[in-house]
């Protein structure tokens, strides 16, 4: 069984009682509960307060994973460290897995978890870490007070785009056994893996300062959510289809459509959301496929994606940000940044799922379409 611990106290001294105050018009442990509860991993999430006042506000969140849990006054005071409270959990519960989740990371997405399990799950990794990373030239200073470059050549400055930059640990969560935890008495151990999250993460709200920047991002991203999708667009092979190309012997090209994706279509149009495919290739397949899912735009042989979207979002008179696009390589990265929600394959390439807003859990052409028609279906994008 897999569980989430949020430890939250009522003595906090920078913010008084932070953990509950409001941001985005939600208390601040809300949103990591929320992402916690929203996860499939997960089975129960457990918030460990002292407050009585914080145990009245989380029960009215109504839900259905989150269960309060007293935490000690020993693992309650300013000194104390969180592998404390996560300590104190393990004599009392039962667990096979825990995530420990900082309520002070509200940006905190139930994907970004899910991201996190998958790391965890592959063989010799006993723990994961959520990270940022970070594209900034590091310095130090020796006794003397001079200054030294740590992660680059100061006579080889690297561009941006060519810079790898280093990975900063974000404390929005870590996963580890319950096994490795009492063994080690800490959060992780053993090989840890590092879960990639978006940059914007990097920030954490301890101070006054930080409550503002994250309450403008929260803020956004509700105003995003809330935007309704009218349009839909995806790529054809690697997204509609495996991505390969099949051949009879007498020379006769196919591809392996997923009949789940073609559901998912029929049900958008049911809903009166625009539909269509734009794909670099022109192949008589993808326009008989198009055809028989009855697509209302078919646009092949492209090599600008987005300046066929501006061409529909015209057309239809739809702004960008009703948009969805789908897509797995890099030839589909502008168009997933440049729509209002950008989604990729489970096995896309690597650039493009850094960009997008939701990786499927789906492979391309094994359902991952539908994967994210349901999404938007069920209100969840």
């Amino acid at each position: 069984m897999n569980v989430a611990l949020i430890p939250v106290r009522g003595g906090s001294k920078s913010i008084p009682l932070k953990n509950i105050k409001e941001i985005a018009g939600k208390p601040l442990v809300y949103w990591t509960a929320k992402a916690a509860n929203d996860c499939k991993d997960i089975d129960i999430v457990y918030i460990a307060t002292d407050s009585e006042i914080i145990r009245k506000t989380i029960n009215g969140f109504k839900l259905n994973k989150v269960r309060v849990i007293d935490r000690g006054k020993d693992t309650a005071t300013d000194t104390a460290s969180s592998e404390s409270v996560m300590m104190e959990f393990a004599r009392k519960y039962e667990f096979d897995n825990i995530v420990l989740v900082q309520a002070t990371s509200p940006l905190l997405k139930s994907s970004d978890i899910e991201n996190g399990f998958k790391l965890f799950h592959k063989d010799k990794t006993d723990s994961v870490v959520s990270v940022v990373r970070q594209k900034r030239f590091i310095w130090e200073t020796n006794e003397e007070g001079y200054a030294a470059s740590i992660n680059y050549n100061i006579f080889n400055r690297p561009r941006r785009q060519e810079f790898k930059g280093y990975l900063v640990e974000n404390g929005a969560f870590y996963i580890t056994s319950k096994k490795a935890l009492i063994d080690s008495r800490n959060r992780i151990s053993g090989n840890i893996k590092a879960c990639e999250m978006d940059e914007s993460t990097y920030f954490e709200v301890d101070e006054e300062n930080d409550w503002i920047i994250i309450e403008q991002q929260l803020r956004h991203k509700n105003e995003k959510n809330n935007v309704k999708i009218k349009m839909f667009l995806t790529d054809c092979d690697g997204c509609l289809t495996d991505g390969g190309m099949y051949y009879s012997e007498n020379g006769d090209e196919m591809k392996k459509f997923s009949t789940r994706d073609g559901m998912g279509f029929r049900l958008l149009k049911k809903q009166g959301i625009i539909t269509g495919i734009i794909t670099a290739e022109k192949r008589r397949l993808n326009q008989m496929r198009a055809e028989k899912l009855d697509i209302d735009e078919v646009f092949q042989d492209v090599n600008d994606k987005v300046s066929v979207i501006r061409y529909l979002c015209d057309k239809y008179h739809i702004m960008p940000e009703n948009v969805v696009y789908v897509g797995d390589d890099i030839n589909d990265l502008e168009a997933i940044k440049f729509v209002g929600y950008g989604c990729c394959v489970r096995d896309a390439h690597k650039e493009v799922k850094k960009y997008a807003d939701y990786i499927s859990d789906c492979n391309g052409g094994q359902g991952a379409v539908r994967d994210i028609i349901d999404k938007i279906l069920d209100g969840n994008l």
